[in-house]
């Protein structure tokens, strides 16, 4: 993901901040994912309104609510197991 200078504003803006407040000064700009693009606002609107205490804070949820479009292949992993119930099963193959 590329934070296109938004890491660096959001490190300049003053905390504690709101999640509104970050969305009103900082909402149009764009971030770059693997597949695709989207607004930090639109980001930050998944979210519940919180107060971040700092820009790390800030930054972590930005990361943890961007979209299936920053991830490669939604569903798979080469490290952990698939989960039981999971839709993203691999069908069962007989030898």
């Amino acid at each position: 993901m590329l934070l296109n200078g938004t890491g660096e504003v959001i490190d300049d803006y003053e905390y504690p901040a709101t999640t509104d407040e970050l969305i009103e000064t900082h909402g149009d700009r764009v971030l770059e994912l693997p597949n695709g693009s989207e607004q930090v606002g639109d980001v930050l609107a998944r979210l519940e309104s919180e107060t971040f205490e700092t820009p790390e804070d800030a930054r972590f949820a930005i990361y943890a609510a961007v979209s299936d479009k920053a991830v490669g292949r939604v569903g798979y992993s080469d490290r952990d197991p698939t989960p039981v119930g999971s839709p993203y099963k691999p069908d069962a193959v007989s030898f």
